[in-house]
């Protein structure tokens, strides 16, 4: 899943689990097929390549079915692995982004009114193609009033439909008007493009770029708007990753070697530390941006990187996995003003363990946490998240206007050297977040 954060193979071989045998000639027999037959196949491959492997149980019960048997086996610190059945599509995570195409913030204003405000609308989308835009008010679900009071239970009754009614207005001069419904079904959204802008500040050219995930295969889209960034001589960059929730760690690495000076291939970009059996791994940006079979090499990526001292990082508590490595490993080489809100915390990477024997016996696809990641100063653990050196609310001024206006308040902010200059934020600086709907497809559903 796009949302896991890939580590691209590392070693192939040692990646692909073909085999269930266990060594230990003490260990259990199931019969082919069983319940503890997959559990047994699920414990030899943690033990093998979970981070905390250590502390998993001696003795397991064999006999909870596969989901709560893997759930046995996890550390109290792992808030991240989860695995599915490939041939059981209710066993997938759900996410009214992945599911709609939109989410949502509940926040509650200075005059303590609370309302629902629309943060996130994804391009060619079923919200996008319903109506929705970022910035409205959603009043009613269903016909139901959204209140904080609900909210946890609206959330979960969205994700358990196929299609659902929201009632949505604009806000105009502190409450909502225009109010209408709008349908949305659930469907496929089409993958993100890259946005990019310039700005002009104080007669300097401030480039502004809004990546909402990295997917393999997207260095050539970083290639291009980096050129056209370095053409039009942007001395500054904005990098929105507010809603990143990350990807791949390879575009990761690639976006990182187009921002700043003095890098060169063997420049040290990231090291995973993972168990006994996984060890240590250094890699170089060169080598993780390789790793992707379909990118552009380091030495051409670098043709166009804007060569800057410092950069400022646009962030919310949904910038995750990939998204904190930028945010992290970019430290050792620049200045990084991170404006926003603490990230998730996702310090860790992983890839997907299943059965890879033909034909195939177990069905199941475990996504573990594998691996902790730092930086070439060796800097990481942060599982509470990175904290932003601005602390800038997001909702400090409705309505929200879109991404890429330079009146927006983080980019606002960003553009003002890391403050938030305005009379709505003074008006709106005690909004508080009470509820936010993209809780990251990849928490384990309980």
């Amino acid at each position: 899943m796009k949302s896991f954060l890939k580590l691209q193979c590392i070693a192939a071989a040692v990646f692909l689990i073909s085999c269930t045998n266990n060594n230990d000639e003490s260990a259990p027999v199931f019969p082919e097929g069983s319940t503890e037959f997959v559990n047994l196949w699920v414990q030899d491959s943690m033990k093998r390549y979970y981070y905390w492997a250590d502390e998993m149980p001696a003795k397991p019960d064999y006999q909870l079915p596969v989901k709560d048997f893997f759930k046995s086996l996890l550390s109290p610190k792992d808030r991240f692995s989860f695995m599915v059945n490939t041939e059981d599509s209710s066993s997938y995570p759900r996410s009214i982004r992945n599911m709609y195409g939109f989410d949502y913030t509940i926040v509650q204003l200075a005059n303590n009114e609370v309302v629902t405000v629309v943060k996130l609308v994804l391009q060619n989308s079923p919200a996008f193609n319903a109506g929705l835009e970022r910035g409205m008010i959603i009043t009613k679900v269903n016909g139901k009033v959204m209140t904080a009071a609900n909210a946890e239970a609206m959330a979960s009754f969205i994700k358990d439909q196929t299609v659902v009614e929201l009632t949505v207005g604009k806000w105009q001069n502190g409450s909502v008007t225009d109010e209408k419904n709008i349908t949305v079904y659930y469907g496929f959204s089409f993958e993100q493009p890259v946005l990019s802008k310039v700005f002009e500040k104080n007669g300097k050219k401030v480039g502004y770029m809004y990546i909402y995930d990295f997917p393999d295969g997207m260095t050539q889209t970083l290639y291009q708007k980096f050129g056209e960034l370095k053409a039009a001589g942007v001395k500054e960059l904005i990098l929105d990753l507010r809603y990143n929730y990350g990807g791949s760690v390879s575009s990761a690495a690639a976006l990182c070697s187009l921002i700043p000076s003095g890098l060169s291939s063997g420049s040290p970009f990231i090291i995973f530390k993972g168990n006994k059996n996984g060890g240590e791994v250094k890699r170089t940006f060169a080598q993780q941006i390789a790793y992707d079979p379909k990118a552009l090499d380091f030495t051409t990526l670098r043709a166009n990187a804007l060569g800057l001292q410092k950069v400022f990082i646009l962030t919310s508590n949904s910038t995750a996995s990939a998204a904190e490595i930028v945010v992290n490993n970019l430290k050792p080489y620049m200045q990084v003003i991170q404006i926003g809100d603490t990230t998730l915390g996702k310090d860790m990477a992983g890839f997907v363990v299943e059965d890879k024997r033909k034909p195939r016996k177990i069905s199941w696809q475990i996504h573990p946490v594998i691996y902790k990641v730092f930086n070439a100063s060796g800097a990481g653990e942060y599982s509470s998240g990175i904290s932003p050196q601005s602390n800038v609310n997001e909702f400090a001024g409705l309505p929200l206007l879109p991404l890429g206006d330079p009146n927006e308040t983080l980019i606002s902010s960003a553009l003002n050297g890391g403050y938030f200059k305005s009379a709505d934020h003074e008006k709106n600086g005690n909004i508080k977040i009470l509820f936010q709907s993209d809780v990251p497809p990849v928490m384990m559903e309980k």
